[in-house]
């Protein structure tokens, strides 16, 4: 008895040493997968570019926020950031929300609110919401209700929308929240607490990409 206790014992001190090992560099295919033909948001600028496709409908993405704001408060100084909505169908008015906002460079006065608004308010819906909505929300938020509805029916915020469901289709973006690195890699870890790790070593693998060039 007391043997098989110990052999027991013996055999489960390996898996308690892996579960106590450090994280294990990203792996290629599992993580993270590289893109043939990816693309970036922004025009090259000399900055390495992390990019998330989010939706506010999207409750992964409100549980997300929180960890892509803690991650922010340090990015380098060769790193930009930078939000685009899922536009899988191009008549989202969340998304056309996002992108009046941006024109208006409200987005940091809107950003976490219109979360909040749907997933723990529930003063805004989840799905169907409306241009009028939202203008009436955003102008609850202090902006111009008129022209931010009229900013979400414009030619300019359906140039957008077309360019980021093209952004997201050459990423090979299947869901929200999707994170795409320079236009190269689009993470693939499952856990969104692994994500952002992910990120970190992918913008370590491009600046060592850069120094051999």
């Amino acid at each position: 008895m007391l043997r098989s206790l110990l052999v027991s014992l013996l055999l489960a001190l390996p898996l308690t040493a892996c579960a106590q090992a450090p994280s294990a560099p990203p792996q290629p295919g599992v993580d993270y997968e590289v893109l043939d033909k990816g693309q970036r948001w922004q025009a090259p600028n000399g900055k390495i570019e992390v990019a998330e496709v989010f939706a506010y409908w999207c409750s992964h993405c409100a549980d997300f926020q929180p960890m892509v704001d803690a991650w922010k408060k340090n990015v380098p100084a060769d790193v930009g950031f930078v939000y685009i909505p899922a536009a899988f169908d191009l008549e989202d008015a969340y998304a056309k929300a996002f992108f009046a906002a941006d024109a208006a460079k409200a987005v940091p006065k809107i950003h976490q609110p219109m979360f909040d608004a749907i997933h723990e308010e529930g003063v805004l819906p989840r799905s169907n919401a409306s241009v009028d909505e939202l203008g009436t929300w955003l102008a609850q938020r202090g902006l111009n209700r008129a022209k931010m509805v009229a900013s979400m029916q414009s030619k300019d915020v359906a140039q957008r929308m077309a360019r980021a469901q093209a952004f997201a289709i050459a990423n090979r973006v299947g869901g929200t929240p999707t994170l795409i690195v320079n236009g190269k890699y689009v993470v693939r870890a499952r856990k969104l607490e692994d994500r952002m790790r992910v990120v970190d070593a992918l913008i370590a693998l491009e600046r060592a990409e850069a120094k051999k060039r």
